[in-house]
């Protein structure tokens, strides 16, 4: 039995790609309608996907119970990337949450909920995840040891290839 606080690895791909698509959903939302108060919302998914991987999370609840199932497609790739993005995710969010509703700076809050659509977008769109790309760079430079995720040490042979 997994732990509360586990985070899965391998992640299904698939999953994470969908609830990509949540986010740019969201971050949409928040950019062109002004609803800001989506931003609690979306920092708390992003922390709590880094916490727990779906368990806690209420779109990872409904992408990984009722979505994934059906589209039927299990595409297994490394978790401790796929953590990293969440947490890079958390940090843009929940700065972005503090500057406007501490510093009422919503246009910095903006930009860092812009910085976000436009990863998730290329994740959701294109399978392309920047975070994951950095996570290699900084395993490569040695800044992430070897051993946190060793399905990535050929990270760079497998994106060549892919």
């Amino acid at each position: 039995m997994r732990s509360l606080f586990a985070f899965p690895n391998p992640v299904n791909e698939v999953s994470a790609r969908l609830v990509a698509g949540g986010v740019v959903v969201m971050t949409v939302l928040i950019l062109a309608l002004g609803w800001q108060w989506l931003l609690i919302p979306l920092a708390y998914g992003f922390v709590a996907r880094v916490l727990t991987g779906p368990t806690l999370s209420p779109l990872g609840q409904v992408v990984t119970r009722g979505i994934t199932p059906r589209v039927g497609v299990d595409k297994p790739v490394p978790g401790p990337p796929k953590r990293f993005a969440q947490g890079i995710g958390a940090t843009l969010t929940a700065s972005a949450v503090v500057l406007h509703f501490v510093f009422g700076a919503t246009t910095a809050a903006d930009v860092l909920v812009a910085m976000v659509l436009v990863a998730a977008t290329l994740e959701s769109v294109f399978a392309y995840c920047v975070d994951y790309k950095l996570f290699a760079l900084l395993m490569r430079a040695g800044v992430i040891p070897e051993d946190v995720c060793e399905e990535c040490n050929n990270i760079w042979g497998r994106t060549a290839a892919a």
